[in-house]
């Protein structure tokens, strides 16, 4: 497939070039190639490569800096996704959004499925709810909803708490926000067969099996063979972010699994490979 992706510079976008151009013909487009939010410049950029799909997974992806700077967040991630829509509508390319399960508001005792209404309860999740609402207009458009990455190619949640420990530093992390979990080179492959079967619709994306931000700090801890007692959970209240995060964010997989798609292995088998591959 010819494939474009936005935010390639980005954790999420850097593995999806990296994973994809393994079988596909992929452009990768970071902000110095051209900001998202210049239409002409997108299609300057995109015109000559003619994608199938673009997949637009540059954003501001922070809800401190979403929260703190509300107009740049808008300003990205709802207009920059009004842009990459103008452009693709005009290439005749699909759009696949790259969402965020912030789009709920964790009130829920149960998993999210993609049909629960979303309520976001700050910034952040807002933009990604109204970028969803702009993707939606096409009918043939894709929305992954993933949750807390890590990957390879850039510092993410597990490297840089990682680094702490190593530091001889604390690894503090929220003891009661219980989520998802999302393997970027599994999702990158998932998202590749979703898009080559033209299985339009939402998708909730990650892996398998849910996880506090402690529960998951300290196996990665563990499987590095690192300190586990440098992890420190402390409650979300407690840790005085500028951006609200939901205290219950779980993603049940029901819209893979509907339309025959391989359900992500489980949270675990994923940390494992993905710390591996850093040593090598």
């Amino acid at each position: 497939m010819r494939l474009a992706v936005t935010g390639a510079a980005g954790l999420f976008g850097a593995g999806l070039v990296r994973v994809l151009s393994a079988n596909n013909d992929v452009l990768g487009l970071t902000r110095a190639d051209a900001d998202v939010r210049d239409s002409e410049a997108l299609r300057q950029r995109l015109e000559p490569f003619r994608p199938e799909v673009i997949i637009h997974a540059a954003a501001i992806p922070s809800p401190d800096v979403s929260e703190q700077n509300p107009r740049l967040a808008h300003d990205v991630n709802v207009g920059g996704t009004e842009a990459v829509i103008q452009v693709a509508r005009g290439l005749g390319a699909s759009v696949a959004l790259i969402s965020s399960d912030a789009v709920f508001d964790g009130t829920k005792n149960a998993p999210y499925v993609e049909s629960d209404p979303p309520n976001p309860i700050g910034v952040y999740g807002l933009t990604k709810l109204l970028a969803e609402k702009c993707v939606r207009v096409s009918e043939n458009h894709f929305i992954f909803r993933v949750s807390v990455l890590f990957g390879r190619d850039k510092p993410n949640f597990i490297s840089k708490g990682l680094d702490n420990i190593r530091a001889a530093r604390d690894y503090v992390v929220a003891v009661d926000q219980l989520g998802s979990a999302t393997y970027v080179d599994d999702a990158a492959t998932t998202i590749f067969h979703v898009l080559h079967a033209k299985a339009y619709g939402t998708f909730h994306l990650s892996n398998s099996g849910a996880c506090s931000r402690y529960e998951l700090a300290c196996k990665a801890a563990a499987v590095a063979g690192l300190d586990i007692s440098k992890v420190v959970g402390l409650p979300l209240a407690a840790m005085q972010r500028p951006g609200p995060r939901v205290a219950y964010s779980v993603m049940a997989l029901d819209g893979l699994a509907k339309r025959g798609f391989p359900v992500l292995r489980h949270w675990k088998d994923a940390l494992v490979e993905y710390l591996g591959s850093l040593a090598h």
